[in-house]
């Protein structure tokens, strides 16, 4: 007798499965016939795997106990169980994440209320088209998702479809429904199904609790000092959650303003935490520029320092606990990829501060058709929502033409909530005044205050710049 190959061998095994309807994770035998669920299992008794078949009749296999795949032209365009119940059957629908969920709940609302699952987390919209007809002929629709949120996207889809009808079953210390009946749970599932609220996205708030939380949440209006007398007086400080501009000719010292904002808020606040991103120089560079700010002389070149030990304790103080973050955008990426970027720091890393500079030379390595105006007309808009959104201070600095107008997009300073232009006479006959700047707050939607804002003077010895009283 030949030896079977392991072709043969898997064939072989796959004979001696016998389909059953068995209970399995407290759901019965009996729910599993209704939706048709069949286990297979082998001579011992031991229940190798299950079968989901959809209602145009492609199959699921789920080998136990959680490996998933799907037969040849299975379409994942419809709802598990969705051919069990009529259309208009009964006044709600209830949506779950997975096979097993629709059947626990099913079988704990006393097989009464049409239960249902999506084929994934992420449906195509191919699902929404062909099950839209069906899903609105039900009064009330229940999302029933795992607490883990990944369908929250299809919850947002659902409330978009069906205005006014979609309600979110809360799931408390159970992550899905089976939990609910593999804990015994059953009354509490029903109690839960008998208060869901009417589903609101994350972004949409109408509750009275809400508001209040809104109202009461004092990070929605923080600022921290600048550093800067005169200017805080005008401005009270940078702020969380707003889009801040700082204009000015070339030359003029921008980057230099932008770093002692940095040391300020590194060495005057305790908990604060910030990015930083100076395009035109290499990071050791800008590492340098705040180490000459730590110890009051410029080290900003290698022929300057003459301690290299300090230099590396100014370093290791200043980025003590983790406070300071500093970060890249590579010559070949998308710079859209700054919005990640700023995502990414503020919800991963938990800073609250971005400083990125200048804005306009993300424009020149875009990619795409559209112009250097139009990149930079969306990319301000978004860093405006995004700085409301994630409730972080964006700061940067643009480019000035001739005429003392934001160089290639006016657009930059439209959509920033305070713009500061920074006025220096580079040609001035004293040294005093060539390295004077002056501030101007010329938009302030936080506080409505602008004017003048005070002045700052570079001192050419130690490399830093210090405010400038009168």
């Amino acid at each position: 007798m030949q030896t079977p190959t392991p072709t043969n061998l898997s064939v072989v095994k796959e004979e001696f499965l016998t389909p059953v309807y068995r209970t399995m994770r407290s759901i019965s035998d009996k729910t599993m016939q209704f939706y048709s669920v069949k286990t297979y299992v082998n001579a011992d008794g031991e229940s190798i795997r299950q079968e989901y078949v959809y209602p145009s009749g492609g199959k699921k296999f789920r080998t136990l106990p959680k490996s998933f795949r799907t037969e040849v032209g299975f379409k994942p365009d419809e709802l598990f169980g969705m051919d069990k119940f009529n259309a208009g059957s009964a006044k709600a629908v209830v949506i779950t994440e997975g096979e097993l969920d629709a059947m626990s709940a099913f079988q704990m609302l006393g097989d009464k209320v049409p239960c249902v699952s999506l084929p994934s987390a992420t449906p195509s919209q191919k699902l929404f088209e062909k099950c839209r007809d069906w899903l609105d002929s039900f009064e009330k629709i229940y999302v029933s998702f795992d607490s883990d949120m990944k369908a929250e996207g299809v919850a947002q889809k659902l409330a978009n479809l069906f205005p006014n009808r979609v309600y979110a079953i809360p799931h408390d210390k159970y992550k899905d429904a089976n939990e609910f009946l593999e804990a015994g749970a059953k009354e509490s599932y029903r109690t839960a199904f008998q208060q869901a609220r009417k589903y609101i996205p994350d972004n949409i708030f109408n509750t009275t609790e809400q508001f209040l939380s809104i109202l009461h949440d004092d990070d929605d209006s923080s600022y921290t000092t600048t550093g800067i007398q005169s200017l805080d007086d005008v401005i009270l400080g940078l702020m969380r959650g707003h889009f801040t501009v700082f204009q000015a000719p070339e030359g003029i010292g921008k980057t230099e303003f932008m770093r002692y904002l940095e040391y300020s808020m590194l060495t005057t606040t305790d908990d604060i935490k910030i990015a930083i991103c100076h395009m035109e120089e290499v990071k050791k560079r800008s590492l340098l520029g705040l180490a000459s700010y730590a110890l009051k002389k410029n080290v900003t070149r290698k022929d300057l320092i003459t301690n290299q030990t300090e230099v590396d304790k100014a370093i290791t103080t200043i980025s003590a606990d983790e406070r300071l973050y500093q970060f890249t955008l590579g010559v070949d990426e998308d710079p859209l990829e700054i919005l990640e970027r700023i995502r990414f720091l503020t919800e991963a890393c938990g800073v609250h501060y971005i400083f990125f500079e200048p804005i306009q030379d993300l424009a020149y390595s875009r990619q795409g058709d559209e112009s250097v105006e139009q990149f930079l007309s969306q990319l301000s808009t978004k860093l405006a929502r995004l700085s409301a959104e994630l409730n972080v201070g964006i700061v940067t600095i643009a480019h000035e033409n001739d005429d003392g107008a934001i160089r290639d997009c006016r657009m930059i300073g439209k959509r920033a909530s305070v713009v500061i232009k920074l006025e220096r006479d580079k040609m001035a006959k004293d040294d005093e005044s060539r390295n004077t700047t002056k501030l101007l707050v010329v938009k302030n939607r936080p506080t409505g205050s602008t004017g003048y804002a005070g002045q700052m003077f570079f001192d050419s010895e130690t490399f830093t710049l210090s405010e400038k009283f009168m």
